[in-house]
């Protein structure tokens, strides 16, 4: 990795000269997770819980085939309203950054391009998994590799409700990958703080999550930690109420032959319009909320 292909903001600069804690954040959300200007106003509120919780925000992207830890505002203006933008994982990340392009960084390529950076925590929505059907679609997202093979912590709601959650549990069992569940027994459901699954591991305090990660390092385990943080009770989508919304937004998904890489953005604008809007502020909820417990434990790891 060249001096001029890691790009460092100035306020993670400074940071990383004062040894000062620093949480990563991606860049799907301002890319392809809602318009401009809500994408951008959230993307700042999020760095702002960040810094409100005594860490640094450093969001990753691509620009011009480099990779930005931490965004200036201009260039967070610029993102919001860019076309064309890749969506990266493993795959493509080094493409992208060979051809020069833009690119948001999905859980994956924000855990590696943290990792380079020697960021350990990350704060982000939900994880992929495995999608429904994945027996014959064979549909199972990159994140759970990531997580068994990068040393990063990463903060979500669980996986996306939409997808097939008991097997993304067993597939993380498979792969080695600690699921801790912060502050209760089960593991959360994105827009629902329960999942009728039991965590496998629970912690109730920040210290806890960082001790454990230290712990990893120390021992030479490979990979990072997965810590579910349920959704603020009063910003989620109860279980009962959201599973029927799911369940209508799949089927309708099948009359219309909807596939691949269309499924997931199809499901969530059915949702949204299902719920008159509640999931994408549930959505907004449970990022803030992610944020504020990912940067107690940067701070702990100090």
């Amino acid at each position: 990795m060249t001096n001029d292909t890691l790009i460092y903001s100035k306020e993670v600069a400074q940071a990383r000269a004062q040894g000062r804690p620093i949480v990563a954040l991606e860049s799907t959300i301002i890319t392809h997770g809602m318009p401009f200007p809500q994408n951008v106003e959230t993307a700042r509120t999020v760095e702002d819980d960040v810094r409100e919780g005594g860490a640094v925000p450093a969001t990753i992207a691509i620009l011009k085939g480099r990779i930005h830890i931490g965004l200036e505002p201009e260039e967070l203006d610029a993102l919001g309203q860019a076309q064309d933008v890749m969506k990266l994982s493993r795959a493509d990340l080094a493409a992208c950054l060979a051809l020069g392009r833009d690119g948001a960084t999905t859980v994956a390529a924000t855990m590696i391009c943290a990792e380079m950076a020697g960021i350990s925590v990350f704060a982000t929505g939900g994880i992929g998994g495995v999608h429904r059907g994945a027996e014959t679609s064979f549909d199972i997202s990159a994140d759970l590799h990531e997580l068994a093979q990068t040393p990063v912590t990463v903060v979500g709601a669980g996986a996306k409700a939409i997808l097939d959650l008991p097997k993304t549990v067993e597939v993380l069992e498979t792969l080695g990958v600690p699921v801790i569940a912060y502050g209760q027994d089960q593991i959360p459901a994105f827009w629902s703080r329960e999942s009728g699954l039991t965590a496998p591991l629970r912690m109730d305090s920040a210290a806890q999550i960082a001790a454990s990660h230290k712990m990893r390092v120390q021992l030479g385990l490979r990979g990072g930690q997965l810590v579910t943080n349920p959704i603020p009770a009063d910003a989620e989508i109860p279980r009962a109420e959201i599973v029927p919304v799911i369940e209508e937004a799949l089927a309708a998904a099948a009359a219309q032959n909807i596939s691949a890489k269309e499924v997931t953005p199809f499901l969530l604008a059915r949702i949204f319009e299902q719920t008159e809007g509640r999931s994408l502020d549930a959505n907004i909820a449970l990022v803030r909320n992610n944020a504020r417990l990912a940067a107690q434990i940067a701070a702990a790891l100090l």
